[in-house]
């Protein structure tokens, strides 16, 4: 348990997590109890202990450090009714009066100005920073920036106005200055080029919604946790705050869509599907359900939101997330460098603070006195496809775990090839597992060329339906396309079970293709091998067994484990199974059954039954599942098309 002092658990009102309104205030007293002994003078800068900065520089830092923990603390006061017997709010006022006295460049930090914070500048992170302090400042209008003195609103005002006047990255960002126009609109500061801030913002992100809830980053298809901690967050409160139901009939709406999907991405243990970058903000996954229950705009049941929501928040802290002294660390469970983003720094982490959102109900909403009810996850065993990011989630209520099969996100530029970025270009993910950063990859088809494995690269969805989901790519190497050469991807699932089938067409024969399943980390991990099968099982500290399965059913000739020195974020040390085979002509069909699973014994994979056939317009696959049912596919070059029988 962390260093955190929690009351005693409620299994009455809460019998799945024992967590009530009480551990959520005790949570957010101890998180800011914590950083409050980093403050610089003043308290305009919080520079947390670290050896990683960001690329932007301490001073930009201490602002981060300052601006994500203001946040929470307006989330606590203001959910209090203003109740603040911490003296949250008058250290935050000094530090705003301070911050803003000579706002200085990014990057410079010397003992003559510790201070000041930085200017707001074209793509700079005091942007992003400011969008926190305008939002904090907004919600806790009354007992802070109404007591403050004149020159220190305008001081204030002016610096937070720069953020309406300079061009953010073109992607989340923009809602950044709409969440500074809000505030300022409303405190009558640069009131036309807030409101104009406003409707850019809403206009810009209006240009990558996809429908169905779903936006993409930027990027053509960049699907992740921004959807819910970015995309819906800001305009739905944005909205809210301001009463324009207009506004917020239709950002509720989408809202409301993106929930009745990510209810499905989170474990029974709480823990969010472990995908996209910036995963160090962790719990911040919890803000889209409470920002469903703050606007009245969700499918969920108040006690799942809050079953939901609790989960998320002590599985981190249940799991090693703050360290002695009581600070959240740059990683997943603990400490994990790999997986830090350069842009992050020490006080990154507190982007997690949007995760208390919930503290603004009352202590009489029925989110905080309802009975937990069980998550989607727990509800029984589920195969859901997400059509518009193309993926398939697929749960097991056996073992809690949630799988997302990835055939559409790959966080691609429209207008250069990227390396694979691990964290988007794998075929699935999951609540329980990380993608590897350090070693051979995991859940990827790649053909070996000059002694090279292939990149997925840019990934094209073909569709996804009751229990699949198919995508098509070019495989790369060193930037470029192998000429000619085409995977088409398909995933079909069933309770634990999956049958993973790829045709590789154009390459040249004899060509050499490894497909790898998932991996599993811990402190300690055995592996073995068996005809076709290979396994690698990953122990925890409880005892409790995370086990993968990788078994070859057609076009793969051998099995092995490649181990893991460097691990995951979910552990030390790991494995991956893996499958190997080589092309026999123009087009080969390679296909292999998986299975991730907890603890319990399943049937051997040999109960999945998979016959294929080549035929005329391609490649037929039939597939009969454990309880009966059947999936028939046929696989042309970049066309599938699938049928399922109960």
């Amino acid at each position: 348990m962390p260093p955190i002092e929690l009351p005693p658990e409620d299994r009455r009102l809460s019998p799945f997590t024992g967590w009530t309104r009480a551990h959520w205030e005790a949570a957010a007293d101890g998180l800011l109890a914590a950083v409050r002994h980093h403050a610089g003078p003043g308290h305009a800068l919080i520079g947390l202990p670290g050896d990683r900065p960001s690329w932007s520089g301490p001073r930009s830092d201490g602002l981060e450090g300052y601006a994500r923990t203001f946040l929470l603390a307006a989330f606590r006061v203001a959910g209090a009714g203003g109740d603040d017997p911490h003296g949250l709010l008058p250290a935050y006022a000094e530090g705003l009066a301070a911050g803003t006295r000579r706002p200085t460049a990014e990057r410079a930090l010397t003992d003559a100005d510790p201070a000041s914070w930085p200017v707001i500048t074209d793509r700079g992170q005091a942007m992003v920073e400011a969008a926190s302090i305008a939002l904090g400042l907004r919600i806790t209008r009354p007992w802070l920036w109404d007591r403050l003195d004149h020159d220190v609103r305008e001081r204030a005002g002016a610096w937070l106005a720069g953020a309406l006047h300079r061009a953010p990255v073109d992607n989340n960002w923009w809602l950044f200055p709409l969440t500074v126009g809000g505030f300022l609109s409303e405190a009558g500061i640069d009131d036309a080029a807030a409101e104009q801030a406003v409707e850019r913002g809403l206009a810009r992100i209006e240009s990558w919604y996809r429908g169905d809830g779903w936006y993409t980053d930027g990027r053509p298809r960049a699907f992740d946790h921004y959807n819910g901690w970015a995309f819906h967050l800001y305009p739905v409160l944005h909205a809210h705050l301001g009463g324009d139901r207009r506004l917020l009939d239709l950002y509720g709406g989408r809202l409301a869509a993106h929930l009745d999907a990510c209810a499905h991405t989170f474990g029974a243990d709480g823990a969010p599907v472990h995908q996209g970058r910036s995963l160090t903000y962790r719990f911040a996954a919890a803000a889209p359900l409470w920002a469903g229950a703050l606007s009245g705009h969700t499918p969920l049941a108040a006690g799942t939101t809050r079953r939901l929501a609790s989960g998320a928040l002590r599985y981190f802290l249940d799991r090693g997330a703050l360290d002695a002294e009581g600070l959240l660390t740059s990683g997943w469970h603990g400490p994990y460098p790999p997986m830090v983003q350069p842009y992050s720094g020490p006080a990154s982490p507190y982007w997690a603070s949007k995760g208390f959102l919930g503290l603004l109900l009352p202590p009489d909403h029925p989110v905080w006195t309802a009975t937990e009810e069980p998550g989607p996850a727990e509800l029984g065993d589920a195969v859901r496809p997400l059509p518009r990011p193309g993926w398939l989630i697929q749960s097991t209520a056996a073992d809690g775990l949630v799988r997302l099969h990835n055939h559409g996100s790959d966080d691609q530029p429209a207008d250069e090839v990227l390396p694979d970025d691990p964290l988007y270009a794998r075929l699935a993910h999951s609540t329980a597992t990380g993608p590897v950063l350090d070693g051979p990859p995991d859940n990827h088809l790649g053909l070996v060329v000059g002694g090279a494995l292939t990149e997925r690269g840019p990934i094209r969805p073909l569709g996804a339906g009751d229990g699949w989901a198919a995508s098509e790519h070019r495989p790369r190497t060193g930037g470029a396309e192998l000429p000619g050469v085409v995977v088409t991807s398909l995933v079909l699932a069933a309770g634990a079970e999956e049958v993973r089938a790829h045709l590789v067409t154009g390459a040249e024969p004899g060509t050499e293709v490894r497909h790898s399943g998932w991996a599993v980390a811990s402190d300690r991990v055995e592996t073995s091998v068996a005809g076709p099968l290979a396994t690698a099982t990953a122990t925890g500290p409880d005892g409790g067994r995370l086990v993968s399965l990788l078994r070859r059913a057609d076009g793969f000739s051998t099995a092995a484990t490649d181990p893991l020195p460097a691990g995951t974020a979910f552990g030390a040390v790991g494995a991956v199974p893996r499958v190997t085979g080589r092309t026999t002509g123009t087009a080969t069909l390679f296909v292999s059954t998986a299975r991730l699973a907890r603890g319990q014994a399943h049937p051997p994979l040999t109960a999945v039954e998979v016959r294929t056939e080549r035929v005329p317009e391609g490649h037929r696959l039939h597939v009969r599942w454990p309880d009966g049912g059947r999936h028939t596919a046929l696989l042309a070059t970049g066309s599938v098309t699938v049928h399922r029988e109960d």
